[in-house]
């Protein structure tokens, strides 16, 4: 059933791909309702800012625009996407480096779970906890960044980030190897402690 679910899926996003191609406007707005949330919340994870991750986000949609011909399948669409949206984020990062810009507690991803879902006091600490993460994401090399949001955030496989940063398996499980023993060593020596949830 959940194969022929996905399969229904994808043979309709590959339909959006073939009418896209072929001038559909409509289809690529479809095409772009589709894919925007997760490409926005990638960009996100990346910067922890809504304005960077929305600006990282356009451009990877105005490049695919551009490019609509290049892609030929869903499946390729998938890997061109985050790869471009990567390519801009290290684009973006540098810059932002320079000027010291980058901003680590704006993180709101685009659906958020409703407000009555949470106690108010349980839903303070998960959002500090995410800001608090998501300062730490940033300290991390580029690399090991990426590596952890596509794995972590964005559930890829290791075959699918190797193959969309153009790296072998190998090299993914090692960045994410070390960036997440990063990760703890700062939560480690950081001494940061929540209260748990009862």
């Amino acid at each position: 059933m959940t194969k022929l679910l996905r399969d229904i899926a994808l043979g309709h996003s590959q339909s959006i791909i073939e009418k896209a191609r072929n001038g559909d406007d409509k289809a690529f707005t479809k095409l772009v309702g589709l894919w925007f949330k997760k490409i926005y919340n990638f960009c996100l994870k990346y910067f922890g800012d809504h304005d960077m991750a929305m600006e990282t986000t356009q451009k990877t949609f105005i490049a695919l625009y551009q490019n609509l011909t290049e892609i030929r399948d869903t499946e390729r669409l998938k890997f061109w996407l985050y790869k471009v949206a990567r390519n801009y984020c290290y684009e973006e990062g540098r810059k932002q480096k320079k000027t010291g810009l980058l901003s680590i507690f704006q993180n709101q991803e685009v659906e958020q779970k409703p407000d009555s879902y949470f106690h108010p006091e349980r839903k303070l600490q998960t959002m500090e906890k995410e800001q608090w993460v998501s300062s730490l994401l940033l300290t991390l090399p580029d690399e090991q960044r990426t590596v952890i949001i596509m794995k972590e955030y964005e559930d890829m496989k290791f075959r699918e980030i190797a193959e969309v940063l153009d790296i072998s398996e190998n090299t993914v499980k090692s960045r994410l190897y070390y960036g997440l023993k990063s990760l703890r060593k700062q939560i480690e020596q950081s001494g940061y402690a929540y209260k748990e949830e009862v």
